[in-house]
């Protein structure tokens, strides 16, 4: 466990003064554009707390984007971590090649769905690997169109940002963005017109209708979506929705990607997300949970679709970095030997009974949904289902100032969502709990 005392301790106000003095180092050297959620200047983390440069213990809802899911100083992520970097930190992998990337490559195959041969490519970030996907996907279908969904979030690079739905704050006055792109309904379950219970075969039957139609199955090279939608809202798609997408692509010779980015490695308390309703992706790409906090992306995928790519199409400098592929070995070395998926259920079943408490309380809460631990509340105006994203804010605010960093998203800004470490004490999840009450309840 982490060296770090697993307490929230809260000793000046937040930001405390040596964070106030540090964010103004900063503002006057970093971009404006770079924005924080909460400016604590973080001194160390570990377990379920970060702990600040003024000596506040916070309590983690975030896991920095679903990134630590193991903690942010786990043991083997440190130990193997450390031991590539005495060895050496970079040759560059198309340069001379080394163990690492190779036993990151063969744990994919491992743990990916599928029982199919499969081949990953190793690259810095999630919309790198998106990006990768969209190129390995066209030159393996010699097709152009690439379909994504409402809602959808796949990144900030220029194809990514076309991919991505919200246009703040990622793609306002960055245009103009990658063609070829076009978007279809998802299966939104709590905002469908016709309820919930009609919303995964009205919804597919919608999208399926429009990409027919209006771009033509057969010029269409991908179809990529979140197995939960993540910045879009924690949607999960209305069962049945993904099944019959994913049946439409595989008729129609359509490479079906899953973007597990934000919902892959154990954080939906199963290795990957799309496994709930049984879905066997053709390329999965995943990123952030896989390397413990160290940067390192992955596309994964049937090996026949994967050496579709000439030699030397794929590939970058940094491109499975050596420290972060033993990053990446000893996140998942981490993930089975603490059964971190089984830990996701119970934080799952441990939030989900509290958060229910708060909305026979508060009619605030619209609706709650997510699975293992990637859980989120969509907060509404009283009575209705207007979005009501000042509350949202007013939470979000309300818990930072006690303490507990919480993450807010969704296309209408009113998602409050959670992220905690998978490797978090039950004693502090409840303590966090506590605190997101008395804060909806003070709004």
């Amino acid at each position: 466990m982490s060296a770090i005392p697993q307490e929230r301790r809260v000793v000046t106000a937040i930001p405390g003064p040596k964070s106030q003095e540090l964010q103004a180092r900063r503002t006057a050297v970093v971009a404006g554009g770079v924005g924080s959620v909460l400016p604590v200047f973080t001194a160390r983390a570990g377990g379920g707390i970060i702990e600040d440069i003024d000596g506040n213990r916070l309590i983690d809802f975030g896991s920095g984007i679903a990134v630590t899911s193991v903690g942010a100083s786990a043991e083997a992520v440190v130990r193997r971590a450390s031991a590539q970097l005495a060895d050496f930190t970079h040759t560059c992998f198309m340069v001379t090649p080394y163990e690492g990337y190779v036993e990151v490559c063969e744990r994919l195959a491992e743990l990916t769905p599928g029982d199919h041969a499969k081949k990953s490519a190793l690259f810095n970030s999630g919309a790198e690997a998106v990006e990768n996907a969209v190129k390995i996907a066209r030159s393996h279908t010699k097709r152009q169109a690439v379909v994504v969904f409402d809602h959808g979030y796949h990144g900030r690079t220029n194809l990514t940002m076309a991919l991505t739905s919200k246009n703040m704050p990622y793609k306002h006055g960055f245009g103009p963005f990658a063609p070829e792109v076009y978007r279809v309904p998802v299966a939104y379950g709590y905002r469908w017109p016709t309820g919930p219970e009609n919303c995964g075969a009205e919804a597919s039957a919608q999208a399926i209708d429009q990409i027919s139609k209006q771009i033509g199955a057969e010029n269409v090279a991908a179809i990529i979506i979140e197995p939960v939608l993540g910045e879009g809202g924690f949607i999960e798609p209305a069962k049945g929705f993904l099944p019959a997408i994913a049946q439409f692509a595989k008729d129609n010779g359509i490479v079906f990607v899953a973007d597990e980015i934000q919902s892959g490695f154990c954080r939906t308390g199963q290795w990957f997300a799309c496994e709930d309703e049984g879905i066997v992706p053709d390329l999965i790409t995943t990123a952030k949970g896989i390397a413990g906090g160290l940067p390192l992306a992955a596309v994964t995928g049937r090996a026949e679709i994967m050496d579709a790519a000439h030699a030397g199409g794929l590939g970058g400098t940094y491109g499975g970095n050596p420290v972060a592929c033993a990053g990446a070995l000893g996140s998942i070395e981490t993930m089975k030997e603490l059964d971190l998926n089984a830990k996701a259920k119970r934080i799952e079943s441990v939030m989900k009974a509290r958060l229910t408490e708060m909305q026979e309380k508060h009619d605030i809460i619209g609706d709650i949904r997510g699975r293992g631990a990637m859980i989120a509340i969509e907060l509404v105006k009283s009575g209705t289902k207007d979005p009501n994203p000042e509350a949202t804010a007013a939470i979000a605010k309300a818990c930072h100032a006690a303490g507990v960093i919480v993450l807010t998203c969704g296309t209408y800004g009113n998602v409050l969502r959670f992220l905690p470490p998978l490797v978090i004490g039950e004693d502090l999840l409840n303590e966090g709990l506590d605190i997101v009450a008395e804060a909806i309840a003070a709004v």
